[in-house]
């Protein structure tokens, strides 16, 4: 066995690495870049080797820094995390002709199954259902439209190289096509320093599942079931499961079955993922096969119990898997939450900035038998870059059925407390709730059909509001209790005088009463009672106790006039003033925000790639205008409108912050 491993990435997935590492007893060595300095996997690595400038180009990219670290080191073995380098055949050789080993596949497998044209000739010869489409290189636009065409609307545009939901395009006709195809090769050769993409028919009603596979360097392949990964927005994963709500045991021992075949035709060893398309009849096409770790692997994990970062370091090492097929056994469900710093109300763009508080839910297992696991390369105060993927954690659970998996999940997100960058927690919450993912009716359209106009915030019951307008109350009651024993000035007998309140929850108007209980109070709130116990004191931000027995995690800040509370996915302004003060509160002005509609404005961090307008210009609704990129994704903006461009306040290659301005109409 290894004695000292080198992990060639960074954030949760080295974090993730080091902490298997520990447990075996290997020392582990980190590298990072500028801005990864003081970054949570170099604090928890035993070593840690600078490899250059904040762009990824310019450090984690570059194979001889990542050489120099290990001769540096002495590390007998390089695990490659995912993204970066992990599927680059050259970066193995490399490691190969250094006499150190690569914890993953070998050379083959890797240039095999990581260009997505040759690996779909490959599933073909191996017998693998594939996907309808053109696997040749695409020369331009024109040539790229007329395949389209022969194919049949809607295609799937995708980088060769391509991962993590970069370089994709989905095209319904000819002008999306080009303007597909164009972003697509631009993504695909700032992400992977490789242009060529390819077209494929995209198949309507489509679930994105895949196998997990698991093979030794003795000729063992098996197969750990499946992940549901439909759930998805710009073809990126956003919450994943295992096992899938879909499956019966014969496509999935189908599935399973297909994809050992081509693994076994690619010589593959280590962990991997085989990747298919699945129609609402469970037909089941190829879609691509990674050839490195999964980040939703941990949901893989909790339901086999298998650490697949030990089973990878140990077939690297020479080792027979200790498994056979029919020792894998799925046990309950697990669901997995991405967490990113992103705003979902602006389309999910990227959000940069320093994380000023960062409290994840506690891991381990609860009262109910439920799990909660929290895997994170980031740690209150630390900084989300603009060079690199913006994923704050995975948050994961996992329970004896699916509802229990949910359950503990929703209740994990009401208990994540992230400041300073917006997120997408408020989101995720929502799709949990949502029925049709309870549901499990779920399909790689989800996001877009039920968040046709975008996501504008959580929805949250009629009840919810009364629930949260009574937890309004204790938190007030307690600021009061804690105020009036500062001042000296009354005795605690006096406190409880004030027993009515006006709850204003958004505009709506709750009429409470109250009375103080051991550990809580019991908050009327229209003839309904809300028992709220808790231990919560003023200044802490999560409050966690009961209402009417069951338990909640409610957000707390206090405002200039009252409260922010979170919950369930929503945050909601409240004020608590007794009824007097809520009637002379109805005379206060409101404050108007400002006329931004004649502007638009850069809605997040990044590079303008391009102004397509110019002053004095006629545009209609709908015309692009700009296009901007942060963290390798193009994002491409378009006029809301018909207009005239007044003037044009940015140039290509301009560094904008969020709301700076980029044209102005009249």
């Amino acid at each position: 066995m290894f004695s000292k491993i080198l992990i060639a990435n960074r954030g949760e997935i080295a974090c993730r690495v080091i902490k298997t590492a520990r447990l075996m007893g290997i020392k582990t060595v980190a590298v990072y870049s500028d801005a990864d300095a003081d970054a949570l996997h170099v604090q928890m690595a035993d070593e840690a080797v600078y490899v250059g400038p904040s762009p990824a180009a310019e450090s984690y990219l570059l194979v001889d820094r990542i050489l120099d670290a290990v001769k540096k080191t002495g590390a007998e073995a390089v695990h490659p995390g995912y993204g970066f380098l992990s599927e680059r055949a050259a970066f193995c050789e490399a490691l190969e002709a250094a006499g150190v080993a690569f914890i993953g596949p070998g050379v083959r497998a890797i240039g095999a199954m990581g260009d997505k044209i040759e690996s779909k000739k490959l599933a073909q010869a191996a017998g693998v259902n594939t996907v309808p489409g053109y696997l040749g290189v695409i020369k331009d636009t024109d040539e790229a439209v007329k395949i389209a065409n022969d194919i049949g609307y809607p295609v799937m545009i995708k980088a060769s190289a391509g991962g993590g939901g970069k370089g994709m395009r989905i095209a319904h006709n000819d002008a999306e096509t080009r303007e597909g195809f164009q972003s697509a090769t631009n993504e695909a050769r700032s992400s992977f320093a490789d242009d060529r993409v390819f077209i494929e028919k995209f198949v309507t009603q489509p679930r994105h599942i895949e196998i997990q596979v698991l093979g030794d360097k003795h000729g063992n392949i098996l197969y750990l079931g499946e992940r549901e990964c439909s759930i998805q927005r710009r073809h990126q994963k956003v919450i994943e499961e295992a096992p899938s709500p879909f499956l019966d045991e014969a496509t999935r021992k189908a599935m399973g079955e297909q994809a050992v075949q081509l693994a076994r035709e690619v010589g593959y060893y280590s962990a991997g993922t085989v990747e298919f398309i699945v129609d609402d009849k469970r037909n089941f096409y190829f879609l691509e096969m990674n050839t490195r770790l999964q980040v939703e692997h941990p949901v893989t994990e909790l339901i086999t119990g298998i650490d697949l970062v030990e089973q990878m370091i140990r077939v690297a090492a020479g080792e027979k898997l200790a498994l056979r097929q029919e020792d894998v056994k799925l046990n309950g469900w697990a669901i997995e939450s991405r967490v990113y710093a992103e705003d979902p109300v602006r389309g999910f763009l990227p959000s940069i900035g320093r994380l000023t508080r960062y409290q994840p839910p506690a891991e381990g297992v609860d009262s109910h038998g439920h799990t909660v696991r929290n895997d994170t390369g980031v740690y209150e105060g630390a900084e989300i870059s603009m060079y690199y993927d913006p994923m704050i954690a995975k948050l994961c659970t996992h329970g004896k059925t699916r509802g229990d998996a949910i359950v503990a999940m929703q209740d994990a997100l009401d208990a994540f407390v992230v400041r300073g960058i917006a997120h997408n927690i408020p989101f995720l919450a929502s799709v949990l709730a949502h029925q049709r993912f309870k549901d499990g009716r779920l399909t790689t359209g989800f996001i877009a059909e039920e968040f046709p106009d975008g996501f504008h915030g959580a929805v949250i019951s009629s009840h919810t509001r009364d629930v949260i307008a009574a937890v309004a109350v204790l938190v007030h009651r307690r600021n009061a209790e804690r105020d009036a024993k500062i001042t000296g000035q009354l005795r605690s007998t006096e406190i409880t005088v004030a027993d009515s309140f006006v709850v204003g929850l958004d505009g709506e108007k709750r009429a409470a009463t109250v009375k103080p209980t051991s550990h809580g109070y019991d908050v009327e709130i229209d003839a309904h009672t809300f028992a709220v116990r808790s231990d919560w004191r003023p200044g802490s931000l999560l409050l966690s106790g009961t209402v009417n027995a069951k338990a909640i995690s409610v957000q707390v800040e206090a405002t200039r006039n009252g409260y922010r509370l979170i919950h369930a996915g929503a945050t909601l302004d409240v004020t608590v003033r007794l009824p007097r003060a809520a009637e002379l509160a109805l005379y206060m002005p409101v404050k108007v925000p400002p006329d931004t509609s004649k502007f638009l404005l850069c809605p997040m961090p990044g590079l303008v790639v391009s102004i397509l307008v110019a002053e004095g210009e006629v545009v209609t609704a709908g015309q692009t205008l700009a296009v901007v990129e942060a963290m390798k994704m193009e994002n491409v903006l378009k006029a809301e409108r018909d207009g005239t461009i007044a003037k044009v306040s940015a140039k290509k290659g301009d560094s904008l912050a969020v709301d700076q301005v980029i044209l102005e109409f009249e």
